[in-house]
């Protein structure tokens, strides 16, 4: 069954929604350039300020527990062919710079072309979203590689100084030339730090400076979540639920989300990304983005022999409830973040600039593209009914 057939979006819940989706019906002065265009999107009450759909979720853990409902909001598009078109380009990329050698596998079942063309609605450039499928793979790389997957040599002792030398591939270093080659030939050793350079490298395509400047930010924010769960590994602890949601806006979706404007085509201004509230509206996405993220990939943790960080996991060992209430409490800490991003970017949209709103729309895009993805994505299948 089609993944758009089983979403029914109602219609906007309150004036301030009907207004905003009036606001979001046209981008004026926001249009992409070149060869980045908008696809046609679903008519009716599909955009920000709409109330987003209850989603069911077929999905089973280990132990036959289904996810719960999600409120998110449904996915606008659905392109097998084009999904398929990034997918093959990234697969190719992969095997060139060697990154997932022998695993390639994997990587196409998990279909991240299909995530890119999901969650990026705004653009039907295959390169554009290829653009944007490099960098989230190679950030995921960067997880397995380091902290997650002993089999591809993560080792917590080792994990600050291997993302310390990664983000000098964003972000370049500038030696003495005699240090020069040293430096160049790390890049060159190591898949993960190729995968990054190549990927900023293409993004730069389509992103100017300032948008650039943002994704080293955000990356570099990642790393520091990446460097916080390490901790835990070797303290050998589980968080505490406050400090684990603190980490998940940090262990999240932003540098993906982040790269909204860069693959639509347009550019947010640099004022706006970095005011407050824009910041707290992107953040809440990106962390309610990142608990489907959990809730989907329990299955796949549960098969795993190291301890693993996940919402539900966090809630069952401090609040001492059964795994399927800890389930239920961390659906609804996902609708209640969904829920504070759809009235707060609302607000910001009747305000803020073209690019603003038409940002938020993004973002509130990615949120069903993410959802849709990850309840199809094979990297977290166990058992479907």
């Amino acid at each position: 069954m089609s993944l758009l057939s089983r979403i029914a979006a109602p219609t906007a819940r309150h004036d301030v929604a009907r207004i905003v989706a009036e606001l979001l019906a046209e981008h004026p002065g926001a249009r992409p350039e070149g060869p980045a265009r908008r696809t046609a999107l679903p008519t009716g009450p599909t955009g920000l300020g709409t109330s987003a759909a209850r989603i069911t979720a077929r999905r089973k853990d280990a132990e036959g527990t289904e996810v719960p409902e999600l409120y998110c909001p449904p996915a606008l598009r659905d392109d097998p062919a084009l999904a398929e078109e990034v997918n093959t380009r990234l697969l190719a990329w992969a095997e060139e710079i060697g990154l997932y050698a022998g695993r390639l596998d994997r990587v196409r079942a998990a279909d991240f072309g299909r995530l890119m063309m999901l969650a990026h609605p705004d653009t039907d450039d295959p390169d554009r979203l290829l653009a944007a499928g490099k960098c989230a793979l190679a950030e995921w790389a960067t997880d397995d590689y380091y902290c997650d997957d002993e089999t591809m040599g993560s080792a917590p002792a080792l994990l600050g100084a291997q993302l310390g030398v990664a983000y000098a591939a964003i972000d370049p270093a500038h030696p003495p030339l005699r240090y020069v080659p040293a430096v160049e030939k790390a890049m060159q050793d190591d898949p993960v730090r190729t995968a990054l350079r190549s990927a900023f490298a293409h993004m730069a395509r389509y992103a100017d400076w300032s948008q650039l400047a943002r994704l080293r930010h955000e990356v570099a924010v990642l790393f520091v979540g990446y460097g916080q769960e390490g901790s835990w590994r070797t303290q050998g602890r589980m968080p505490a639920v406050w400090e684990y949601l603190a980490h998940r806006q940090i262990n999240s979706f932003v540098p993906c989300v982040a790269m909204t404007d860069m693959v639509g085509g347009y550019v947010l201004p640099g004022a706006e990304y970095a005011d407050p509230r824009v910041r707290r509206a992107v953040t809440v996405a990106s962390t309610a983005a990142t608990l489907v993220n959990d809730l989907y990939s329990m299955a796949k943790e549960h098969k795993s022999d190291s301890v693993e960080f996940n919402l539900p996991a966090v809630i069952a060992a401090e609040e001492r409830c059964t795994p399927r209430e800890a389930i239920e409490r961390s659906a609804a800490i996902h609708d209640e973040l969904v829920r504070t991003f759809e009235t707060e970017a609302a607000a910001l949209a009747l305000t803020g600039s073209p690019q603003l709103r038409r940002f938020l729309t993004g973002v509130w895009a990615w949120l069903g593209g993410n959802r849709a993805w990850h309840s199809g994505s094979q990297r977290y299948a166990s058992t479907t009914s």
